[in-house]
């Protein structure tokens, strides 16, 4: 061979080379960022959406759920089909509570009531009322702070925990918290993760009619007929207020219900 024919040979090696080292570099950074986007993250889902969501950001946070009970958002209903979920939020109010118990007993139906703790602790006999009648508890926080997703976890922490307690101590010990709705929606990776550690799923909503602001009582009717779609849970309220208009639309939209063959139910805890 001669000294030309060596040197082209040398050449041609190094080149070889230095593609195999650049080919190796490209497929470990392809390796990583494939890894990296199996694993996408989602944003908390305020309330209306009709499937669970879920957020990871990587933190420790709250130690594990009870098995079986996810951190996810819950909307469906645990009587699955058709089945429609009542929820009661911002009681119990000592006028308005015992009317709507009144409704929903005379049709025959069980809500879930999204109490706050002090008003919980306030009115004990109302909590003890509600447990009675085979209705569930949920933990609606403290003091309702609907930015409390921009607040520290601790914070979270408090609002969640101490209305826990307030509102179990108010049920005399005979009934757990197997919910926590989050004011406004304002769910946190963190929020959602205590409340699963202390046994209560998440729960969102999908269909708000709106009968906080009073818009009247055919107005809340018409909502929920025209966003029950959406799916199955229905937010309505017995706190804050005058709520007579809630009390007779929750009597219009419940005989509505039966005349469309629907049934009512909780929502769902656990995975199915």
């Amino acid at each position: 061979m001669t000294p030309t024919q060596k040197e082209s040979l040398r050449a041609r090696l190094a080149v070889g080379a230095c593609a195999t080292a650049v080919a190796a570099t490209i497929w470990g950074v392809t390796t990583l960022v494939s890894t990296d986007g199996d694993h996408p993250r989602r944003s908390e889902s305020a309330a209306g959406h009709s499937g669970d969501t879920t957020g990871d950001d990587g933190k420790p946070g709250a130690p594990a759920a009870p098995a079986g009970l996810p951190d996810t958002i819950a909307h469906a209903s645990e009587s699955g089909g058709n089945a429609v979920n009542i929820t009661i939020d911002d009681g119990p109010d000592p006028r308005w509570t015992p009317q709507v118990l009144d409704v929903l007993a005379r049709h025959g139906v069980k809500a879930t009531f999204c109490m706050t703790g002090p008003q919980a602790a306030a009115h004990p006999a109302l909590v003890k009322k509600v447990v009675a009648a085979g209705h569930r508890l949920c933990d609606h926080t403290t003091s309702h702070d609907t930015a409390m997703d921009k607040k520290p976890v601790a914070y979270q922490e408090a609002q969640i925990l101490d209305a826990k307690k307030q509102i179990e101590e108010a049920a005399g010990g005979v009934a757990k918290v197997e919910y926590y709705r989050a004011p406004g929606g304002a769910f946190t990776p963190d929020s959602r993760r205590l409340a699963a550690a202390h046994g209560m799923r998440p729960l969102g909503w999908n269909v708000d009619t709106k009968d906080f602001g009073r818009p009247g009582t055919a107005a809340i009717v018409a909502v929920v007929k025209r966003e029950i779609g959406n799916g199955p849970t229905v937010l309505f309220h017995d706190g804050g207020g005058d709520r007579s208009q809630t009390v007779a639309a929750l009597d219009q939209v419940l005989s509505w219900l039966a005349d469309q063959g629907r049934p009512t139910g909780f929502p769902v805890r656990t995975t199915p």
